[in-house]
């Protein structure tokens, strides 16, 4: 049985979770530790005790809550802020004034920073900037005024909170990005493996048909034939694979998200560079070989469009003039200044002065249809015929040509 890739989901935020579920039984033991060593110095140490029954069996009833995103929901974490936001209240009514005003530690102390992580890993910066927020607000009511310790202690929660969400989602992205590259891979080792079984198998059978229907004769060289196509088509999608389809970023903070659109026929879409040899590629077949440079011929979007279309009047007049058995070939040079695109036949060639005699009769093929496409994206077309000879038509493309579609401004 053939082997197959299959991407594996990854997690680059699950040991953020991990790293919150210990930090959150460490930062409980620690506040309990607080008050245990302070709790003569308490005026209602009974307030302390019963809030912090309630953080203990909370800390440890949820903490599959906070083993991963799946499990962490809205309403767990509105519910453990809002713990945390309380027990930052009742400080004032379990702890001394004195202490208070020297900048005494609340009821939760560093706990509550774990319920505001909570939100940066679940939600990004932005719900980090909220719980922020409400827990800078608890601690001004709790110590009665602004001092110096508590905005410090405020703005680094915050700041530290933000900066874990923002980080969070860049962790997102990348590992949505590296998931779509890595499925891109997989379905491209894929297609070489089933490139290899179509090689082996049904391109051999198709070069067999030809070769048998050929010899036969008669109507099996028809059916040859046709398998021929059929196997050179085939083989040109196998070595060139299907052309991609156009993608836009649905969201920039999503790196991977992708949506198929249509290419609009505007400015945009005419200056968008286009490969030249994938144009091409549906001209071959049987009768016409395509030799093209093995890299991508890339030309504006309109000008290859065109230049693949004059391409392909050529070929009409072959069959048309030369007959349905002639032989066309097809050569693309990529210059440094131009893109060269030749088409050559074999048929009886055009007799000295039919072009003109055509044009004069009102048959533009030749006059509209190729030389009439290449000026107007800035090209030359030059036809050589000698009859007897074949026909051989040189299409010029500077790079960067413009067409009229790009003009329009």
């Amino acid at each position: 049985m053939a082997k197959r890739e299959r991407v594996m989901r990854m997690s680059v935020e699950q040991p953020l979770w991990r790293a919150l579920t210990g930090y959150r039984v460490l930062t409980m033991l620690y506040a309990i530790g607080l008050f245990v060593a302070a709790h003569d110095d308490f005026a209602r140490p009974w307030v302390a005790v019963a809030y912090f029954s309630v953080l203990a069996v909370w800390t440890l009833a949820t903490l599959p809550k906070v083993s991963g995103a799946a499990n962490c929901t809205k309403r767990f974490l509105a519910a453990d802020l809002t713990i945390a936001l309380t027990g930052i209240l009742l400080t004032r009514a379990a702890d001394a004034a004195e202490r208070i005003s020297d900048g005494g530690p609340t009821l939760p102390s560093i706990w509550t920073a774990g319920a505001v992580l909570a939100f940066a890993i679940k939600g990004g910066w932005r719900w980090a900037a909220v719980a922020s927020l409400l827990v800078g607000v608890a601690n001004v009511v709790q110590r009665g005024a602004f001092s110096r310790d508590t905005v410090h202690n405020v703005l680094l929660v915050c700041i530290a909170s933000i900066a874990i969400g923002y980080v969070v989602e860049v962790a997102r992205a990348s590992e949505r990005t590296l998931a779509r590259a890595l499925e891109i891979e997989a379905a491209t080792r894929e297609r070489e493996r089933l490139a290899r079984d179509i090689h082996d198998s049904v391109l051999q059978v198709l070069a067999m048909v030809q070769r048998r229907g050929t010899a036969i004769g008669g109507e099996a060289a028809e059916l040859g034939r046709l398998a021929g196509e059929q196997e050179v088509a085939l083989r040109s999608l196998v070595a060139g694979g299907l052309v991609p389809a156009s993608r836009v970023c649905e969201d920039a903070a999503q790196g991977a998200l992708v949506r198929v659109v249509d290419e609009p026929d505007d400015t945009a879409a005419a200056t968008e560079p286009r490969d030249l040899c994938t144009l091409l590629m549906p001209y071959a077949g049987s009768l016409v070989t395509l030799s093209e440079p093995g890299a991508p011929v890339p030309l504006a979007g309109h000008a290859a469009r065109e230049l693949a279309a004059a391409v392909g009047a050529a070929l009409d007049n072959v069959r048309r003039h030369a007959g349905t058995d002639a032989r066309a070939w097809i050569l693309v040079e990529d210059e440094p200044d131009a893109v060269i695109v030749t088409v050559r036949d074999d048929g009886p060639g055009i007799p000295e002065g039919r072009l003109a005699q055509a044009e004069g009769e009102g048959r533009l093929g030749v006059a509209q249809s190729i030389r009439g496409r290449l000026r107007d994206i800035g090209g030359t077309a030059e036809l050589i015929s000698v009859p007897g000879q074949g026909t051989e038509v040189e299409l010029r493309v500077p790079k960067g040509a413009r067409g009229k579609a790009e003009t329009r401004t």
